[in-house]
């Protein structure tokens, strides 16, 4: 706690106290601070209450656990301020006391934080069951009527979302093939007269069906022709068509359906290999397979290359991190954290990019002076990358998410279930202009008309809440986030076609998230330029709307052999383009 010096003049005598009662040292002394110039004097405890007759009321008491001597540096940092005073004694107890209280309260609210964790919702939507179940308390107050006693300000009034009808029984799509199943009567005489009957009619019902499936051979037989007039002996055949994989076991769609399984629906390599041992009685190791999902990453690179020089055209982005685990065989059995930095234009393309750290070198040589809106979360590296003009804008759902996790810490916090209807009502706002299909200039509009005042009134509710309750409580801890990021969550109102969270590029790192839950790690450094290239595609077809493999089996045979325009054009947005 450090040297503090009580109320009083001069030099204040100093004791050893355990427990309550004066402590001597080993010689049976009680020693004296002085004034602590380096001066000591030995004293014993009937001094200490002579110079406490004497008029000395007030002095230091040094709290030990045990009979040892204490240097000073020990002294100095295990003191505490005493008092033989009534009065003073009275105040000290009870700032101790409001500490204990304080101190609970904290313990307390880390005891609820690691029960939200283990017990409470993942879902930002908040439920009265929910929260009574993380409760130490009985169930009392419902969080509707907390929330209505919070609420002092009333809502904007926006059209509530229409519950769509329950469509019934839902009609097969059109695009899958038929296959027409023919079942006969088994009488084809009238059972009445015995005459033959007639069809006059079918009763149709449909089915969704799925044929496994199914491995074989193709056997491809490349015709040679030869002159038997001229005796010039030429022999001409058709040359090999352009794959995946030269020379490989595997067809161009086997290729693509064991990256698609992998980085699409998450199912790692040797549950693949598995399954191509079962079904087709094949044995391939995994680095075979590895190799082929390799392959794949290695020809993607230069059009992931050309996918990000078209994000840097863009004048909007949104940019987040994730990380992954990447084998590391220089240390066996050991893997490094490193990083997947993504980023994207909401409703476009997607680039993931491979860092084996998170320091701003990564997102510095992707953007480089890049100058644009950047939406990120709170993590500071955002703020020192592009180029000057580049402005930086936070996001709204990251601060809500913090109120969230106050709410579910303690059900009845008002304050803090008030900031997120709050910042519910923001979203509402955006919900609307969503609705009405305004512009960008019209949904600027509407913010700067509805939500300001919603805006300020946070910000200020804000400036008290960090000033007031326990600085490291989930509300605490929430404040002071939405006031450091306050500059660029406010830069949201200012331009019309930003989002107001980064949610877009967060759901982007969802299969991410998924697929190293499956497939662990990378497995090497080099392969993971490789691995973010492949996601990139991936991510960047679902975006958009384009099934991923009709894409790569459309671009990838070849593709090393095409220019540096032709690919340019074969990017996903593009493809899916010039394709219709």
């Amino acid at each position: 706690m450090g040297l503090r010096k009580a109320s009083g003049e001069g030099p204040f005598p100093l004791a050893g106290c355990c427990r309550g009662r004066l402590y001597r040292d080993t010689a049976g002394r009680v020693c004296d601070a002085g004034e602590w110039s380096g001066y000591r004097r030995s004293a014993t405890t009937e001094e200490v209450a002579a110079a406490c007759a004497g008029g000395i009321k007030h002095f230091f008491i040094f709290a030990c656990d045990n009979a040892r001597n204490y240097s000073l540096s020990d002294l100095q940092s295990n003191l505490l301020v005493a008092s033989f005073d009534p009065h003073a004694r009275i105040a000290n107890l009870e700032r101790e006391l409001a500490w204990a209280h304080l101190k609970i309260q904290s313990l307390t609210e880390e005891l609820r934080q690691q029960r939200v964790k283990l017990l409470g919702p993942r879902s930002e939507t908040l439920s009265d069951l929910q929260l009574e179940l993380l409760s130490d308390e009985e169930p009392g107050t419902t969080l509707d009527e907390v929330e209505a006693e919070a609420r002092r300000t009333p809502l904007p009034q926006m059209p509530p979302r229409q519950r769509r009808a329950h469509p019934g029984r839902q009609h097969l799509p059109e695009t899958l093939p038929r296959v027409e199943e023919v079942v006969r009567c088994a009488e084809e005489t009238c059972g009445a007269c015995g005459a033959a009957t007639t069809v006059i009619g079918y009763d149709e019902s449909e089915q969704l069906d799925v044929q496994p499936a199914q491995y074989f051979v193709r056997v491809i037989k490349r015709e040679k022709r030869a002159c038997h007039c001229c005796q010039a002996g030429a022999v001409s055949m058709p040359p090999l068509a352009l794959r995946i994989v030269e020379k490989g076991l595997a067809s161009d769609r086997v290729v693509v359906e064991t990256v698609i399984a992998k980085y699409s629906d998450h199912l790692p390599l040797y549950r693949q290999a598995v399954i191509l041992e079962r079904e087709a009685g094949l044995e391939i190791g995994r680095a075979t397979l590895d190799g082929w999902v390799m392959r794949v990453g290695e020809l993607l690179e230069p059009v992931v290359s050309a996918m990000r020089q078209n994000l840097l055209r863009e004048s909007y982005l949104q940019a987040d991190e994730t990380i992954v685990a990447v084998q590391m065989h220089d240390k066996r059995g050991a893997d490094h954290q490193a990083y997947l930095w993504q980023y994207g234009k909401p409703g476009g393309e997607t680039v993931f990019d491979f860092c084996m750290g998170r320091g701003r070198e990564g997102p510095h040589k992707f953007l480089g002076q890049w100058e644009g809106i950047l939406q990120t979360d709170g993590y500071q590296v955002y703020g020192s990358i592009g180029g000057p003009k580049l402005a930086h804008v936070g996001c709204w759902a990251h601060a809500r998410r913090k109120f969230v996790d106050a709410v579910k810490v303690n059900r009845e916090d008002g304050a803090a279930i008030q900031m997120v209807t709050r910042m519910d009502a923001l979203f509402l706002v955006d919900r609307h202009a969503r609705e009405k299909q305004m512009t960008l200039e019209e949904r600027l509009a509407a913010r700067r008309e509805h939500a300001e005042v919603w805006v300020e009134e946070i910000r200020q509710e804000c400036v008290k809440l960090s000033s007031a309750g326990l600085p490291k409580s989930a509300l605490g801890r929430a404040a002071a986030y939405t006031l450091n990021m306050w500059p660029k969550l406010r830069r949201c109102f200012d331009y019309g076609e930003v989002e107001l969270s980064n949610n877009l590029a967060e759901n982007s790192m969802r299969p991410v998230a998924l697929g190293r839950k499956n497939w662990l790690h990378v497995g090497s450094k080099n392969a993971g330029p490789k691995v973010a290239a492949i996601l990139s595609v991936v991510e960047s077809c679902r975006r958009l709307g384009v099934p991923a493999k009709d894409y790569l089996l459309a671009i990838l045979p070849g593709l090393d052999h095409r220019k540096r325009s032709e690919i340019a054009g074969l990017t996903p947005s593009r493809w899916s383009v010039a394709r219709i």
